[in-house]
């Protein structure tokens, strides 16, 4: 039994491996015609939500312009999601990466306002808001004080700061949308957003239900359950 649950914590996480998959399918398209056709379907871009296209609030952090943001973004993708998911859970983590994208955006649209009037704004899409969401909460509520980046120690607080401005060189990667996503962490990680959260045995429940009942039964897949005392039995295996 031990054996199996080692060989389980080894496959690629559900909800993961399932980000990966839409984000290749909305960039494809683009990338195979050589045209932007995924920008204009799916980014997020002030003028097509004023059309009433709020689709775009989710689905801009599955596009990718080009080949190296798209392998940017997968292995961003693979590095902070896969780390988040075996915290929290595939519920729960599937639950929050919507709700950090389109509290992100709503943040990157009324701020996109402001900035454009002094300077010109990219436009934000690919996982990397959820992603730098998913770091202000790690790191504020961490319980280490101080790390090592690139071989200097300092404080964990300031890593997502520091590593924001190393995605400032990422091609195509929207600074505004970027520092959105991290203010929405860091809020969610200091609890001014407790209305995100809900409780274990809701996540435990949603385990047993559609869409996740049948995400567990992908081949392949590593399905992270809600129940702490579980995921702790997967890790210590």
């Amino acid at each position: 039994v031990r054996g199996s649950m080692a060989a389980d914590w080894q496959r690629p996480p559900a909800a993961v491996a399932l980000t990966l998959l839409l984000s290749l399918g909305a960039s494809a398209p683009g990338l195979l015609r050589g045209a932007s056709t995924a920008r204009s379907a799916a980014s997020l871009r002030p003028a097509a939500l004023r059309a009433g296209e709020v689709h775009r609030l989710v689905t801009y952090i599955f596009v990718y312009e080009d080949l190296i943001s798209l392998t940017c973004g997968a292995i961003i993708i693979w590095y902070f999601a896969s780390s988040f998911e075996k915290n929290v859970g595939t519920v729960k983590h599937s639950c929050l990466t919507i709700a950090f994208a389109i509290l992100s955006a709503l943040l990157y649209l009324l701020l996109e306002t402001v900035v454009s009037r002094v300077s010109e704004v990219e436009d934000a899409k690919g996982f990397m808001p959820v992603a730098f969401a998913t770091l202000g909460v790690s790191t504020t509520r961490s319980w280490m004080k101080s790390t090592l980046f690139f071989g200097v120690r300092v404080p964990v607080v300031l890593v997502p700061w520091f590593m924001l401005c190393v995605a400032w060189f990422i091609p195509r990667s929207s600074l505004l949308s970027n520092l959105c996503g991290l203010l929405v962490g860091e809020a969610y990680g200091l609890g001014y957003c407790f209305c995100l959260d809900f409780p274990e045995s809701v996540g435990s429940k949603l385990d047993r239900v559609f869409p996740f009942s049948l995400l567990k039964r992908i081949p392949g897949l590593k399905y992270i359950p809600g129940s702490l005392a579980e995921r702790r039995a997967l890790e210590s295996s």
